[in-house]
């Protein structure tokens, strides 16, 4: 099942590959990119950009930095969770200072996840 996105947004999510965070670019090269199943880097989903999309699971990894935790980033990532959990999506949120002080830990609860989502062509850590 394709899911819905918006054309124009794809200019923007190149934009965003280009200027990772730190702990973006860290998740991503050391560990996402080289995962099986395959995750793609900032996707557009309905009308957003996910900064890490695993099709064969339907799953969401985001990064979040410090504007998630003010009241307007949480009431926008109910938003948006609640739109792409309507997709059939799971979404999986780490903040910056989990990616710098606990990377291993982050990485296993991704790989549990996939783990556990049935899929046969999920590795081991």
């Amino acid at each position: 099942m394709s899911l819905p996105y918006k054309h124009d947004l794809i200019p923007r999510a190149r934009e965003l590959r280009k200027e990772m965070t730190p702990q973006e670019r860290r998740l991503w090269y050391v560990y996402l990119s080289k995962q099986m199943p395959r995750f793609q880097r900032q996707k557009v989903i309905s009308g957003f950009i996910v900064d890490f999309y695993c099709h064969a699971a339907r799953l969401v990894v985001e990064v979040d930095g410090t504007q998630h935790r003010q009241e307007q980033g949480l009431a926008y990532d109910a938003e948006r969770d609640a739109v792409l959990k309507a997709n059939g999506l799971t979404v999986l949120r780490f903040d910056n200072h989990e990616i710098d002080m606990n990377f291993s830990g982050v990485c296993y609860t991704i790989d549990e996840f996939i783990r556990n989502c049935g899929n046969p062509l999920s590795s081991p850590s």
